[in-house]
């Protein structure tokens, strides 16, 4: 008997939704069964249902949030599906195509699929999800160039190190950023310096640190 392959769509565009399903009806190999969530509180109803079971799910990061539960993206979705659902495969399509957003989804997520939604054509759309089913990963082409420029700096970008840059980015003060982290202003010193150095900032504020950041691609 052939298998049917359970999919549930996060995204909050009904337009972008259809087109999905039609890409995925132009294989006509797939036996597919299409479910929806136009928010995060739709798509935390269907993925902690008691019931719950899908093979692939396509994840837009831009969502209206679902405040009560602290789901305010679908970052939090990913993380989400991770903890309840974690048989699923991950495609997850975003619009940012930053080297250290991408990075952050890959080391936060570790979807087995990530686009970016400037790179791919309806035939790489497809050939991506029919990869994720067969269980390998794909990433689009954007995403693979960012990962290798990321990965040889990631002796600096550390889970903590990535933390400092983003809270600089919200506008976090560096006198502040103990309260968000578990760290002395000692340690976060440190840390801000081998982050300087990564840059080749010698003398520098925080705002030397998003500049850089901002060039290379991390926020």
């Amino acid at each position: 008997m052939k298998h049917t392959t359970k999919i549930l769509i996060v995204n909050d565009h009904s337009i972008t939704i259809e087109g999905y399903k039609s890409i995925l009806a132009c294989n006509e190999r797939l036996d597919i069964s299409i479910s929806t969530a136009r928010d995060c509180e739709a798509a935390y109803l269907k993925i902690t249902h008691p019931r719950a079971a899908f093979d692939v799910i396509i994840l837009d990061i831009i969502l209206p949030p679902f405040e009560l539960v602290n789901l305010f993206s679908g970052e939090d979705i990913g993380m989400l599906i991770k903890k309840h659902l974690p048989e699923s495969k991950i495609i997850i399509l975003t619009s940012d195509s930053g080297g250290f957003k991408l990075y952050n989804l890959i080391k936060d997520i570790d979807p087995e699929g990530l686009l970016v939604k400037s790179d791919f054509t309806p035939k790489e759309f497809l050939e991506a999800f029919e990869n994720v089913a067969n269980g390998e990963t794909y990433y689009s082409m954007t995403v693979r160039q960012n990962l290798k420029m990321m990965q040889i700096k990631e002796v600096y970008l550390d889970t903590c190190n990535r933390r400092i840059i983003s809270l600089l980015a919200k506008g976090i003060k560096t006198k502040n950023l103990p309260t968000h982290l578990n760290l002395s202003i000692s340690a976060i010193d440190k840390r801000k310096a081998q982050i300087k150095e990564m840059f080749n900032i010698e003398k520098g504020t925080d705002e030397d640190i998003l500049r850089e950041s901002k060039k290379h691609g991390f926020i």
